[in-house]
């Protein structure tokens, strides 16, 4: 009932729907609703990735930081914080395939790493607006719809969600990837690869994770070590608000745009209720633990 109620408020509010009001939601659901597409594919395998925040502030670090260090061209500063998201992907993903651990316990675990990579790559250090290479702010860019002021970032993110639901849909990769997360030992005895699946949902939701970072700094057109480490928690929010199940084998990428649309207008009508910030933290997580509860009533019921 908080939910719908602050939800509720959000939309009925006349300054809820003002285009200023509407730019920003949308600007702030580019970041959350990408990082949501990698962790839509990782707990669609029943796993869960605490790290993608990480991984995405420290890809924008190195996407900023070498370009302004070595001067290299933006685009190719932008295919080296891709490769590093695939490379914290990847390391995930041995983690959990080859030594065996839970998910939970490796990102928990990289989260720490990541973010401590970063502050000493950075060594404190944000790269602002004037300081970033060209192309690194390009997804900030924006172009007017009906007077709401689009980002180009909004753009990429809904292709990755178009993309990603055409593979998850329709390509044998995307019914790995659920028949995994169904029933691992199911799936080991039809003949596919379990771990090679695993491993490769890892390396793809780090360039995913990475790709956001693009997303970021085009957002707050700098690149700090200290902005969005902690929107792992909205993401996973809106994966499971957007109907994908914890325990795995079960969601959509589009349930999770949904949810992250969700999660955005909670925030902002929050925001315009005049709650404290620290309060707003607090509904975040009761909001986790109602979604969490739906999810287990749902797989209860089924049973």
């Amino acid at each position: 009932m908080l939910v719908l109620s602050v939800i509720v408020f959000g939309f009925l509010n006349p300054n809820f729907a003002t285009p200023n009001n509407l730019s920003l939601i949308t600007q702030q659901v580019a970041v959350v609703g990408a990082l949501a597409v990698g962790q839509t594919l990782i707990i669609l395998t029943a796993g869960i990735d605490l790290s993608c925040g990480a991984i995405m502030v420290f890809s924008s670090m190195v996407m900023a930081k070498t370009a302004f260090d070595s001067g290299i061209p933006g685009w190719l500063a932008i295919l080296l914080g891709l490769a590093t998201g695939a490379a914290a992907g990847a390391a995930n993903g041995l983690l959990v395939t080859k030594v065996r651990l839970p998910p939970f316990i490796v990102t928990l675990g990289t989260l720490n790493i990541f973010a401590a990579l970063t502050l000493l790559y950075a060594t404190g250090r944000t790269i602002r607006d004037t300081e970033l290479a060209t192309g690194l702010a390009w997804l900030g860019e924006t172009f007017t719809i009906a007077e709401v002021r689009i980002t180009t970032g909004v753009v990429v993110m809904l292709a990755m969600y178009a993309v990603f639901a055409f593979v998850l849909r329709y390509t044998a990769w995307g019914r790995h990837v659920y028949a995994v997360g169904d029933d691992a030992e199911a799936a080991r005895l039809a003949g596919i690869q379990v771990r090679r699946v695993l491993m490769s949902v890892y390396i793809v939701a780090g360039v995913v994770f990475a790709l956001t970072a693009w997303i970021l700094i085009g957002r707050v057109n700098a690149a700090s070590p200290n902005s969005g480490i902690d929107a792992n928690l909205d993401s996973i929010t809106a994966v499971v608000i957007g109907g994908t199940s914890l325990f795995g084998g079960r969601g959509t990428v589009l349930g999770s745009l949904i949810g992250a649309l969700i999660v955005g207008v909670f925030r902002n009508g929050l925001t315009l209720a005049g709650l404290d910030v620290y309060y707003q933290t607090l509904a975040v997580g009761i909001l986790i633990i109602l979604a969490v509860s739906v999810d287990q009533w749902i797989r209860r019921a089924r049973a």
